[in-house]
């Protein structure tokens, strides 16, 4: 077992990448908004009371606040951090209107919106692609070097030496990608296309549920098929390959968060099975007590993960203020302020009840209520 973070380290690194990704999604919206020129009232880090702060030339007020658990930028005439116009500034004539959010053309208020959730992406691909650059990128044929007796791999009838040509209709070019699709699955028989002695078959494959602990505790519900993978080839690549690795792996990962959360709303996977901030927090000092690799490699995971959390279409996230964009181009005018105000309300509720209930999760995972049981009994 490997040792546990302390508090104090933990709290630190986690801050420390929740800051650097707040600057980095608040930053995509920002540099869009200069783009356009649209006045900025402030870009903060944080929430709450202020700290410390400047203004720059332009007037825009950049701040660090006492709970740094997020951030904002905050566009002239907003009455909040959802970008909803004050009366007053709808009621200023159109000439003093021109240089604020709310009076920018559609196409250009939802590039500003999707910029935060893009930069997200971009900033991932960077790291992956630095990691590939300098360290080189792994490459495991997928071709299976041994079957465990009794497996899943070994009841379909896969043998060692068989290549895996593509799992439900997914094309597989190397081991890796096997890894990451069985450890997903929920234990649903899989289609899967192998090569062997120069024509293909098709088997039907029912991985094993399995769990599994990564060192520090944490236990993990994954599949598991029962092959092993051969010897890892690591390719000195160029930084245009470098970067191409960098979005098929970033595209591969949204994949699989995009597949657990379906499992998850389908029921297919449990809900408990989620983390909140705590569990996140957790597993952040850990990998940091890692070394600075693992951290940062942690880092472009949680920022992907951000970018699709923030694509979701609820309001008060970048995703639901797109569909609303995407209501108004449709209906050709702005949809009313009241229909707005009480999206924004049900899209509010909805996020902290999610993280109420994750926040339960990580309590029950970190042992608190088992605790809390015992004093009581």
């Amino acid at each position: 077992m490997l040792p546990q973070p302390g508090l104090g380290f933990t709290l630190l690194t986690y801050i420390l990448m929740v800051a650097v990704l707040v600057v980095v999604h608040e930053g995509g919206h920002y540099l869009a908004g200069r783009m356009f020129g649209i006045k900025i009232d402030a870009f903060a880090v944080g929430f709450g009371r202020e700290l410390f702060g400047w203004n720059d030339k332009r007037g825009t007020r950049w701040k660090v606040n006492l709970v740094p658990l997020g951030g904002y930028v905050k566009f002239t005439g907003d009455m909040n951090e959802a970008s909803q116009p004050s009366p007053e500034v709808l009621a200023l004539p159109a000439a003093e209107r021109a240089d604020l959010f709310v009076s920018k053309p559609l196409w250009q208020r939802a590039i500003v919106v999707a910029a935060g959730p893009a930069i997200n992406f971009a900033f991932a691909i960077l790291i992956l692609a630095g990691f590939y650059m300098a360290l080189g990128h792994p490459l495991t044929p997928p071709v299976v070097s041994m079957v465990q007796p009794g497996s899943a791999a070994a009841k379909a009838g896969i043998v060692a030496g068989d290549r895996i040509v593509s799992i439900d209709g997914e094309a597989i070019g190397r081991f890796e990608d096997i890894v990451n699709t069985v450890m997903i699955s929920t234990g649903e028989p899989m289609r899967v296309v192998i090569a062997r002695g120069g024509s293909d078959k098709i088997l039907t494959i029912v991985p094993a549920m399995v769990k599994s602990n990564d060192g520090f505790g944490n236990i993990s519900r994954h599949g598991q098929l029962g092959i092993a993978r051969g010897d890892k080839v690591i390719e000195r690549v160029n930084p245009f390959e470098a970067v191409g690795y960098g979005i098929s792996d970033t595209i591969s990962i949204t994949g699989s968060i995009a597949s657990t959360l379906k499992q998850v709303v389908t029921g297919q996977r449990s809900l408990d099975e989620l983390g909140g901030p705590l569990k996140t927090g957790q597993v952040t000092g850990q990998q940091a007590s890692l070394g600075v690799l693992a951290f940062i490699a942690f880092m472009a995971f949680f920022s992907i993960n951000l970018g699709f959390i923030n694509l979701l279409p609820i309001p008060m996230l970048d995703g639901g203020h797109l569909v609303l964009y995407a209501v108004e181009a449709i209906r050709r005018q702005p949809i009313g302020a009241r229909v707005q105000e009480l999206a924004f309300m049900s899209g509010f509720a909805a996020l902290m009840t999610l993280m109420a209930v994750l926040t339960w999760n990580d309590l029950g995972s970190v042992g608190v209520w088992d605790r809390l049981s015992g004093w009581l009994s």
